[in-house]
């Protein structure tokens, strides 16, 4: 039961969130006590006490049955006669504050009923059951949605687990916490008969939980209230300096504010674009932030500007007016409407500015789009009824492939909500996590591949992305192409980018518990976390101090790495921290050394070799030798050079030595290919570093009948790994499918062929 009375900090005469929409007058509490006082009116008529609710029900649904909201009253009347609010009214006017709230943001009548019952259940006789009976499962579902759970059941988890109930039902529906959001503004108003400490608490839990969720539905009528309410709670010394300043700037003789929209309805009025100019004030915390951004205030910065117009058409129009004929700030342009905010929002938004540096910021919409602007989700009507037309249906109800905006009953944010919360099942965890969660209160929407999105908190990276698109199955993530470039999982994604997640095949993936650093949403993280805990790390070596025993182990893994080459074995270690070589064919044993055995830099070029199947034209006696930059092979196009010693050097005529040969006088010689096809090749493959990736690569290698000659890796750099191999092949027919097998290894993103850039 709410036990609350006036709130002496509630703003007074200076009220921005009375003046920027056309409102009734708040209830009368008093009089409304006293119409619940007499009871119920007879049946042929409604009860006074609801007139207020009825006239605001009947300017958005002017067709409305009123007879299941007269019974609704007279239920909630009777059965909470008696009890008291700590202020002195009758508890009935609590649940009728409430709906009025409601009514007055357009909500439909199954809503209003439930609202009105909305504290029947927790706080007197009736029973869910006799709800369903009385009013149909749709009421009774709403009704229980916002019952909170009994202290005496679940103690100090009583509240974490009555959000967390009343988000459950959310997700199924989400006038559940329409209804909920509502409630709390009235109790937000009426809360300054609390002990100080007992407002901050509720202060804190409005500002940490309900304030967010009222901005990801989109009812900003109720989120900006909220905001001024709790801000006058925790920060009364900041928000009486707030109050001074707007009192300051209403005292003003001229109003920039007006003078703009004067100027802004005769742009308009000349080129015949029918539209509505409002001045829309700032309330106190909206002024409290641009204050702390800008500093001194000018007259200008108390408000914005509100054009709305009937089209979707007419909103460019009007841009188009405003930019030609007054002076944009451009850097403010947003177009909302062609991409609309999570939450349903859409707008232009734009500035102007005028000789005297005063800059108005102008937001242009259609009334449909201002009625969604200010009551979201609220103003969908019941949105789980579909429109007799579909075509009828506003644009953000309409079928698309994202699947976050088009659904309004359950946007992408929530299902990710109900989804991380399964997995926390303890009530300290979900409440701090569900914190955390709703902190982040700016989301960007990122670009699948497949046309799909994904909904993100801003900040988040490819491990979060992996883990939205993916969920647990994002373990075998192994990188990611952020706008069609490479990019590390740690990436973070700005809004509008396109991510190609790349997933490896290896059932036995494992996360990286660096990704723990770089994963900003509850669903990577609990996924993570819930992985580690499953398969705790083993102490190592280095953990227990022996680290001679480390070094040793390390230096027989790479020594395995490269045995694990020559045998296209399973067992290669997953360590590249050093330039590893492995051989296949004659039995010569792989080099040691170290942490990693290394043939030679990776930057060294492998030697020139006999140039076997090439003749020199027209100069049969002459010796050849293939180039080791660029190791041509049958089919390529080459060019010969002569060197010292009567050598003739061959290339591929696209080598980057060829440039130098030519620079440094070299003379041309032609060559051809001869009948052999046998040829020796050097292949570099760009991966991401990942366990058993190596021998992946050599089993893959081996299966098309090649022999390594030779092999480098390079140390790991951003999560990525080049190889570098050099080949003998039976028939340099079968190169593409060579590289065709390297390319389907989980991890490799790319093989070409090798130009190292050395000199002649």
């Amino acid at each position: 039961m709410s036990a609350e009375a006036t709130n002496p900090a509630t703003p007074g005469p200076v009220a921005p969130a009375v003046a920027r929409r056309r409102s009734r007058p708040r209830i009368d509490l008093r009089r409304l006590g006293r119409a619940a006082l007499l009871g119920p009116a007879s049946r042929d008529r409604l009860p006074d006490a609801i007139g207020h609710v009825v006239e605001a029900h009947r300017a958005h649904h002017p067709d409305a049955d009123l007879e299941i909201l007269r019974r609704a009253y007279v239920l909630a009347e009777s059965s909470h006669r008696g009890q008291m609010r700590k202020s002195g009214e009758p508890y009935i006017t609590h649940p009728l504050a409430v709906t009025l709230i409601l009514a007055e943001l357009g909500a439909e009548t199954t809503t209003l009923t439930a609202s009105l019952l909305h504290d029947t259940v927790e706080d007197t006789e009736v029973t869910l059951d006799q709800v369903g009976e009385q009013f149909g499962e749709e009421v009774r579902y709403l009704v229980d949605g916002v019952t909170k759970l009994e202290k005496v059941d679940y103690g100090a988890a009583a509240e974490p687990e009555t959000f967390r109930k009343m988000l459950v039902a959310t997700g199924n529906d989400v006038r559940v916490m329409s209804i909920k959001l509502a409630d709390r503004l009235h109790n937000m108003r009426t809360l300054g008969v609390m002990r100080p400490e007992k407002q901050a608490r509720i202060a804190k839990v409005t500002r940490d939980v309900l304030i967010p969720l009222a901005e990801r539905l989109g009812v900003q009528a109720l989120k900006t209230e909220l905001e001024d309410l709790v801000f006058a709670i925790l920060h009364p010394e900041e928000y009486a300096h707030t109050r001074e300043m707007i009192a300051a700037n209403a005292s003003r003789p001229d109003d920039p504010l007006a003078e703009f929209c004067d100027a802004i309805r005769a742009v308009l009025r000349d080129a015949d674009i029918p539209a509505e100019v409002l001045v829309r004030p700032r309330h106190f915390v909206s002024v409290h932030r641009v204050s702390r951004k800008r500093g001194e205030l000018r007259g200008a910065d108390f408000g914005r500007i509100l054009v709305l117009v009937n089209e979707d058409a007419d909103c460019y129009a009007v841009l188009g007016e405003l930019h030609t004929c007054l002076t944009p700030v451009v850097s403010e342009f947003k177009d909302f409407i062609a991409v609309p905010k999570f939450n349903l929002y859409q707008s232009l938004h734009t500035a102007v500015a005028r000789e005297d540096g005063q800059v108005a910021e102008v937001l242009i919409r259609t009334h449909q789009m201002h009625k969604v602007a200010e009551a979201g989700v609220v103003a969908l009507g019941n949105p789980y009824t579909a429109p007799a037309d579909p075509s009828a249906a506003p644009a953000e109800e309409q079928a698309t492939a994202d699947g976050e905006r088009v659904d309004p009953t359950r946007p992408g944010w929530l299902s990710r909500l109900l989804d991380w919360q399964r997995a926390a099942p303890d009530p300290d965890t979900f409440w701090s996590t569900l914190r955390e969660d709703l902190a982040q209160d700016r989301e960007i929407t990122v670009f699948r591949p497949d046309g799909g999105t994904l909904g993100l908190p801003e900040g988040a990276t490819c491990v979060d992305a992996a883990y939205a698109q993916y969920g647990e199955d994002a373990h075998a993530c192994i990188g990611a192409r952020v706008n069609g470039r490479l990019a590390t999982l740690s990436t973070v994604l700005r809004d509008g980018d396109t991510v190609q997640l790349l997933m490896g095949q290896d059932p036995a993936s494992e996360p990286s518990r660096e990704w723990l650093e770089h994963a900003h949403t509850p669903a990577a993280r609990i996924a993570i976390q819930r992985w580690l805990t499953a398969h705790p790390a083993p102490a190592t070596d280095l953990e227990t101090g022996d680290r001679e025993a480390a070094d040793d182990r390390a230096a027989g893994a790479a020594v395995a790495t490269a045995g694990a080459a020559g045998t296209a074995g399973t067992g290669a270690a997953g360590d590249f921290a050093g330039v590893v070589a492995a051989h296949q064919g004659a039995g010569s044993a792989a080099p040691q050394g170290g942490a990693g055995a290394a043939v030679r830099s990776p930057a060294e070029a492998p030697a020139p070799r006999p140039g076997d199947g090439v003749t020199v034209v027209g100069r049969p006696e002459a010796s050849a030798r293939l180039a080791g930059c660029c190791t041509p092979v049958p089919s390529d196009e080459v060019i010969g050079f002569a060197v010292r010693g009567g050598m003739v050097t061959v290339h591929r005529v696209e080598c980057a030595g060829v440039a130098r040969m030519r620079d440094g006088g070299r003379a041309e010689v032609d060559v051809r290919w001869g009948d052999t096809t046998e040829c020796r090749v050097t292949l570099v493959a760009e991966s991401f570093g990942r366990p058993h990736l190596l021998a992946d690569l050599t089993e893959a290698i081996a299966s098309e009948g090649a022999e390594i000659v030779s092999a480098t890796v390079e140390p790991p750099a951003q999560q990525r790994v080049r190889h570098t191999y050099t080949l003998q092949l039976p028939d340099a027919s079968h190169l593409p499918t060579l590289m065709r097998a390297m390319r389907n290894v989980a991890g490799v993103y790319d093989v070409g062929r090798a130009q190292h850039h050395v000199s002649a």
